[in-house]
C-alpha cells in the first residue's frame, strides 16, 4: 500500500544547524547548558551486563484512537456510538470477530493500576493484540499528549496555562514528540539525548560494531542527540546501504582519497572523511553480520502481505518489512561479536508508516447516515490497524522464537519493548467521512517485560464540551508524552539523576513513571 508521510517542515536554516554539526562531529556548534550538563552526567552512566532495546513504531499522520480502543460498558458504549456518528462507530462486543474485541482487565489486582470501573476493547483488526493484552504483553496509556505543563478544561479556555505552540500542525507536533520539548527550540530528539548519555563517556556499547540509535524509515529528529556520540544510522529493509560499483582498483583509490583527507587541516574536509569511511566500514560489517544470519525459521513470521479480517484488504506492508530488519539487528545486536554478533547492549530504533491522516474514507461505511455493522469494520483504518496489529505480533513471537533456539534461559522477548506514537488523535465526532486532527490520544506498549492486561492513565469523557474537551471533541491530555517516555527510559536504564537532563520538562508533572515496565 503506498500510504504518504508527513514529514517535519524543517527551514534550511535550522537543518543545518541540526544535522552538519551532527554529520562531521562538530558539538562544539549549538552546544548549550544542557549540552554541558549531558555530557558530566553521561560519566554516572555507568555500564550494563544485560541487553535492551526500544523500538518506536510512529503512526504517521495522527491515529484515530477513539477507534482503536472502546468503551464496552453497555452506557459507555452507547454514548461512544452517539458522538462518533454511523460512519465510524464500532459495534459493542458480542463474542463475534466483527465486533469490538473484548479485554479482560487485570486493573484493581495487586500490582496494577485502580479499575476505573469499564471495560474496554480492541477495534475488531486487532486481534493479536487483543490476545497478547489477556496474555499479559500489551499495555494500552490512555489520553497522553503534548504539554508543556498540566492542563484542565478551565485553565485552557482561560489561557492562564501555556498549552504547546501548533498543536494541530502534523509537522509541529511531530517534532514535539519526538523531541518531548514542546515549549523550546528543538536541537535534538529525546532518543538521542539517551544515546547521548550512553555513548559517551564510557560508551555503554564499547565494541559493538554499529550506533546505538538505528532507522528504518530514514533521518528523523527522535534519534539525533545534542551531542551526537552515537548519530542515527539509517538502513533499509534490505540491510545496510554500500556503495555499489566501487570495488578492486576504484576501491583502492577511493580508500587512499579518504586516509590523505582524514588528516587534512581543512577540518570539514577532515571530519567528511571520517564519517564516509566510517560508513563503508560500518555498512560492511552489518552486510557481514546479517549474510551470516542466514535464513532462520523465524524469518517466516513476518509474512509479505496482508489481509485486514472481516471482509478487508490484502495488502503488502511497508511496516512488516521494517520491523522484520529489526528483529534481525536486535538478533544480531543481542549477540557477542566472537559469536558472530554485533555486541551491542542497548539499541533504540526507529520504524515508521503512513496513512494515519483520514479525513476521508475511514471506514467503508464513510459517507452514510444508516448504520452498517459489516461496513464499518473495514476501511483504511482497519486496513493500517490490521497492519499494527500484525506486525507487533511478529515481533513478539519472532523473539520467542529466537528464545527457543538458544535456550539456556534466554529472554530476549522480555528485553526488548515497543511504544506507538503518533502526531497526535483525531476529533471524537465524525465530519461524515472520517475524523479530523485533533490533540490526546491512547497508545500501547508491547513487550514481555510490560506489565499488561491492564490500562493506564485516564480515559476521557466522551462528550463534546465535556470536561476534557477544546470544545470540539479534541481531547485535552491528562497525562504528558514526557511522562510516557520517562517511563520507557527509566525501564532503559536511565537513573532518576538523568531523566531530567533527558527530559527538562518532566519535573512539571505529578509522576515520572507511569508503572507500565
Amino acid at each position: 500500500m503506498n500510504k504518504p508521510l508527513h514529514a517535519p517542515f524543517i527551514p534550511r536554516r535550522r537543518f543545518l544547524q541540526r544535522y552538519i554539526p551532527a554529520a562531521i562531529g562538530l558539538g562544539a556548534l549549538g552546544n548549550s547548558l544542557r549540552d554541558l550538563k549531558l555530557m558530566s552526567s553521561a560519566m554516572a552512566a555507568g555500564s550494563f551486563s544485560d541487553y535492551k532495546a526500544l523500538i518506536c513504531v510512529f503512526l504517521n499522520g495522527g491515529n484515530d484512537s477513539n477507534n482503536m480502543i472502546i468503551p464496552t460498558t453497555a452506557a459507555d458504549w452507547a454514548n461512544y456510538s452517539a458522538g462518533r456518528g454511523t460512519p465510524l462507530a464500532i459495534p459493542n462486543t458480542d463474542g463475534s470477530p466483527a465486533t469490538a474485541l473484548a479485554l479482560s482487565s487485570r486493573n484493581g489486582t495487586t500490582g496494577y493500576p485502580a479499575s476505573d470501573g469499564r471495560t474496554y476493547g480492541f477495534h475488531p483488526a486487532m486481534a493479536e493484540l487483543a490476545t497478547h493484552y489477556n496474555n499479559g504483553m500489551v499495555a494500552p496509556v490512555f489520553n497522553m499528549g503534548t504539554l508543556s505543563f498540566p492542563l484542565t478544561k478551565a485553565q485552557y479556555s482561560g489561557k492562564s496555562v501555556p498549552k504547546p505552540p501548533q498543536l494541530f500542525s502534523h509537522s509541529d507536533q511531530q517534532t514535539q514528540w519526538q523531541t518531548s520539548l514542546p515549549d523550546q527550540p528543538y536541537v535534538s530528539g529525546w532518543a538521542g539525548r539517551l544515546a547521548d548519555l550512553f555513548s559517551s563517556p564510557p560508551d555503554v556499547n564499547s565494541g559493538g560494531q554499529v550506533s546505538m540509535a538505528v532507522t528504518l524509515a530514514g533521518s528523523n529528529i527522535f534519534e539525533v542527540g545534542s551531542q551526537n556520540y552515537a548519530p542515527q544510522y539509517a538502513i533499509t529493509t534490505g540491510g545496510a546501504v554500500q556503495l555499489t560499483s566501487v570495488n578492486g582498483a576504484r576501491q583502492t583509490a577511493l580508500q587512499s582519497i579518504l586516509n590523505a583527507d582524514k588528516l587534512s587541516a581543512d577540518l570539514q574536509t577532515k571530519a567528511y572523511a571520517g564519517v564516509l569511511d566510517h560508513a563503508i566500514t560500518e555498512a560492511n560489517i552489518l552486510s557481514t553480520a546479517l549474510t551470516g544470519q542466514g535464513s532462520p525459521a523465524w524469518f517466516n513470521r513476518f509474512p509479505t502481505s496482508i489481509t485486514t479480517p472481516n471482509g478487508g484488504a490484502t495488502f503488502n506492508s511497508s511496516l512488516m518489512s521494517q520491523m522484520k530488519m529489526v528483529v534481525r539487528l536486535i538478533e544480531l545486536g543481542s549477540k557477542s561479536v566472537a559469536s558472530g554478533g554485533l555486541g551491542m547492549k542497548r539499541q533504540v530504533f526507529f520504524i515508521q508508516v503512513g496513512g494515519y491522516d483520514t479525513h476521508t474514507g475511514q471506514t467503508n461505511n464513510a459517507g452514510q447516515s444508516t448504520a452498517n455493522d459489516a461496513t464499518v469494520v473495514i476501511g483504511s483504518q482497519a486496513n493500517l490497524l490490521t497492519e499494527l496489529s500484525k506486525t507487533l505480533n511478529a515481533l513478539i513471537l519472532s523473539l520467542g522464537d529466537i528464545d527457543t533456539l538458544r535456550g539456556g534461559g534466554s529472554n530476549l522477548k522480555s528485553a526488548v519493548t515497543a511504544f506507538t506514537a503518533s502526531d497526535f488523535a483525531r476529533t471524537f465526532p465524525t465530519n461524515g467521512s472520517g475524523s479530523d486532527h485533533g490533540w490526546g490520544g491512547h497508545h500501547l506498549v508491547v513487550g514481555g517485560a510490560v506489565k499488561g492486561g491492564a490500562t493506564y492513565g485516564k480515559f476521557p469523557t466522551l462528550a463534546v464540551n465535556g470536561p476534557d474537551d477544546t470544545g470540539i471533541g479534541r481531547w485535552i491530555p491528562t497525562t504528558a508524552v514526557d511522562q510516557y517516555s520517562a517511563t520507557l527510559a527509566s525501564w532503559f536504564g536511565v537513573d532518576d539523576t538523568n531523566l531530567s537532563t533527558i527530559f527538562p520538562n518532566l519535573g512539571r508533572f505529578s509522576s515520572s513513571n507511569l508503572g507500565f515496565l
